[in-house]
């Protein structure tokens, strides 16, 4: 088992910046590929990143590229969303996933992943 807790959500204007991260417990990510995911407001779940296990590849959606970053520290068991720019379109809860295993598939779907975490609010005001 895999315990995920986002923190650093909140509000902030439009054009700032929040850092979310992501701390695992339980057992080491370190070898699986991890992601970040948001639901806005009358909305489907959405992909915003991942990142694989190695850090060699990172994927965007095509609404947050250029101004979203996805790192890990494998030694921390962390996972960071650094989100510059933000729009009101932004708006959502933000939550974090590990895949279970190192052939889990594409990481721009919600069903490759095996834990998740309860999510973190971001509001961002006009």
């Amino acid at each position: 088992q895999v315990q995920l807790v986002e923190s650093g959500g909140g509000l902030v204007q439009a054009g700032g910046s929040l850092r979310l991260p992501c701390a695992a417990s339980g057992r080491s990510i370190s070898s699986y590929g991890m992601g970040w995911f948001r639901r806005a407001p009358g909305k489907e779940r959405e992909f915003v990143a991942a990142i694989s296990w190695n850090t060699v590849s990172t994927y965007y959606a095509d609404s947050v590229k250029g101004r979203f970053t996805i790192s890990r520290d494998n030694a921390k068991n962390t996972v960071y969303l650094q989100m510059n720019s933000l729009k009101p379109e932004d708006t959502a809860v933000y939550y974090c996933a590990v895949q279970g295993s190192a052939y889990s598939g594409s990481y721009y779907f919600p069903a490759n992943y095996a834990y998740w975490g309860q999510g973190t609010q971001v509001t961002v005001s006009s």
